[in-house]
Protein backbone atom coordinates (compact mmCIF):
# COMPACT_ATOMS: atom_id res chain seq x y z
CA UNK A 1 0.00 0.00 0.00
CA UNK A 2 2.64 2.64 0.82
CA UNK A 3 4.41 1.92 -2.53
CA UNK A 4 1.41 2.69 -4.30
CA UNK A 5 0.83 5.53 -2.64
CA UNK A 6 4.94 6.43 -3.46
CA UNK A 7 4.85 5.62 -7.03
CA UNK A 8 5.10 8.72 -8.93
CA UNK A 9 7.01 11.01 -6.37
CA UNK A 10 10.53 11.60 -5.45
CA UNK A 11 9.93 9.64 -2.20
CA UNK A 12 10.82 6.82 -1.24
CA UNK A 13 10.09 4.33 1.84
CA UNK A 14 12.56 3.99 4.37
CA UNK A 15 10.83 1.97 7.36
CA UNK A 16 7.40 1.44 9.66
CA UNK A 17 7.58 0.53 13.03
CA UNK A 18 3.99 -1.13 14.18
CA UNK A 19 4.14 -0.55 18.27
CA UNK A 20 1.60 -1.69 20.49
CA UNK A 21 -1.78 -0.11 20.69
CA UNK A 22 -1.60 0.11 16.20
CA UNK A 23 0.71 3.47 16.64
CA UNK A 24 1.93 3.46 12.80
CA UNK A 25 5.10 5.60 12.36
CA UNK A 26 6.19 5.54 8.84
CA UNK A 27 9.97 6.92 7.63
CA UNK A 28 10.24 8.57 4.10
CA UNK A 29 13.21 10.19 2.34
CA UNK A 30 14.10 11.45 -1.40
CA UNK A 31 17.10 12.64 -2.86
CA UNK A 32 16.50 15.96 -2.12
CA UNK A 33 14.49 16.60 0.87
CA UNK A 34 10.93 15.71 2.33
CA UNK A 35 8.26 18.48 3.00
CA UNK A 36 5.56 18.25 5.27
CA UNK A 37 2.89 18.70 2.17
CA UNK A 38 4.75 15.11 0.89
CA UNK A 39 4.02 13.78 4.30
CA UNK A 40 0.50 15.34 4.81
CA UNK A 41 -0.48 13.63 1.36
CA UNK A 42 0.77 10.27 2.38
CA UNK A 43 -0.82 9.84 5.23
CA UNK A 44 -4.19 11.63 3.95
CA UNK A 45 -3.41 8.71 0.95
CA UNK A 46 -2.64 5.73 3.71
CA UNK A 47 -5.86 6.74 5.84
CA UNK A 48 -8.17 6.76 3.16
CA UNK A 49 -7.00 3.09 2.65
CA UNK A 50 -7.27 2.05 6.27
CA UNK A 51 -11.17 1.22 7.84
CA UNK A 52 -11.02 2.82 11.67
CA UNK A 53 -14.22 1.09 12.14
CA UNK A 54 -12.76 -2.28 11.79
CA UNK A 55 -9.34 -1.28 14.00
CA UNK A 56 -8.02 1.72 15.53
CA UNK A 57 -4.41 3.32 14.73
CA UNK A 58 -2.34 5.94 15.36
CA UNK A 59 -0.62 6.80 12.05
CA UNK A 60 2.73 9.17 11.79
CA UNK A 61 4.43 10.07 8.40
CA UNK A 62 7.76 11.82 8.70
CA UNK A 63 11.45 12.32 7.00
CA UNK A 64 14.12 10.08 8.02
CA UNK A 65 15.60 12.65 10.68
CA UNK A 66 18.98 13.58 11.47
CA UNK A 67 18.81 11.58 14.65
CA UNK A 68 18.33 8.46 12.90
CA UNK A 69 20.56 6.39 11.35
CA UNK A 70 20.38 5.33 7.78
CA UNK A 71 18.50 2.25 6.70
CA UNK A 72 19.29 2.62 3.21
CA UNK A 73 22.29 2.16 0.68
CA UNK A 74 19.99 5.20 -1.00
CA UNK A 75 20.52 7.53 1.71
CA UNK A 76 24.00 7.75 1.49
CA UNK A 77 23.73 9.76 -1.96
CA UNK A 78 21.85 12.50 -0.71
CA UNK A 79 24.80 13.50 2.05
CA UNK A 80 27.25 13.28 -0.67
CA UNK A 81 29.93 16.70 0.28
CA UNK A 82 28.40 16.60 3.64
CA UNK A 83 28.97 15.42 7.06
CA UNK A 84 28.00 11.98 8.53
CA UNK A 85 29.05 10.02 11.41
CA UNK A 86 29.85 6.97 11.33
CA UNK A 87 30.14 3.65 13.76
CA UNK A 88 31.90 1.10 12.65
CA UNK A 89 31.29 -2.74 13.83
CA UNK A 90 34.17 -2.46 16.17
CA UNK A 91 32.47 -0.23 17.82
CA UNK A 92 35.19 2.67 16.40
CA UNK A 93 33.22 6.20 15.47
CA UNK A 94 34.52 8.44 12.85
CA UNK A 95 33.38 11.91 11.85
CA UNK A 96 33.51 12.41 8.21
CA UNK A 97 32.60 14.26 4.97
CA UNK A 98 31.17 11.53 2.72
CA UNK A 99 32.47 12.35 -0.95
CA UNK A 100 31.17 9.29 -2.81
CA UNK A 101 28.73 6.32 -2.47
CA UNK A 102 27.95 2.90 -4.38
CA UNK A 103 26.28 -0.12 -3.62
CA UNK A 104 29.69 -1.60 -1.77
CA UNK A 105 31.19 0.66 -0.12
CA UNK A 106 31.69 4.71 0.41
CA UNK A 107 34.30 7.15 -0.10
CA UNK A 108 34.94 9.31 2.88
CA UNK A 109 37.57 12.08 4.18
CA UNK A 110 37.91 11.91 7.96
CA UNK A 111 37.55 14.88 9.91
CA UNK A 112 40.72 15.03 12.11
CA UNK A 113 40.57 17.53 15.12
CA UNK A 114 43.20 20.47 14.88
CA UNK A 115 45.28 20.53 18.45
CA UNK A 116 42.32 21.39 20.95
CA UNK A 117 40.36 24.00 18.91
CA UNK A 118 37.19 22.86 18.03
CA UNK A 119 38.13 22.90 14.08
CA UNK A 120 38.61 19.79 11.98
CA UNK A 121 40.68 19.38 8.67
CA UNK A 122 40.02 17.04 6.01
CA UNK A 123 42.42 13.81 6.08
CA UNK A 124 42.84 11.56 2.75
CA UNK A 125 40.10 10.31 1.15
CA UNK A 126 39.17 6.31 1.99
CA UNK A 127 37.27 3.86 0.99
CA UNK A 128 34.97 1.76 3.58
CA UNK A 129 33.06 -1.42 2.72
CA UNK A 130 29.74 -1.04 3.86
CA UNK A 131 29.83 -4.33 5.57
CA UNK A 132 31.78 -2.44 7.89
CA UNK A 133 29.35 -0.24 8.73
CA UNK A 134 27.19 -0.70 11.66
CA UNK A 135 25.10 2.87 11.57
CA UNK A 136 25.97 6.13 10.11
CA UNK A 137 23.58 9.01 10.48
CA UNK A 138 23.80 12.74 9.43
CA UNK A 139 26.89 14.62 10.75
CA UNK A 140 25.58 17.69 12.80
CA UNK A 141 27.39 20.91 12.87
CA UNK A 142 27.37 23.96 13.66
CA UNK A 143 28.87 27.35 12.67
Amino acid sequence: MLELELEGTENYLVSVLVRSGNRIHVFIDNDNDVSVDDCIRLSRGIEGKLDRDTEDFELVVSSAGLDQPFVLPRQYQKYVSRRIEIELNDGKKIKAILTAVDDEQITIKKLIKKGKSKKFEEGPEQQLPLSEIKETRPGIHFG
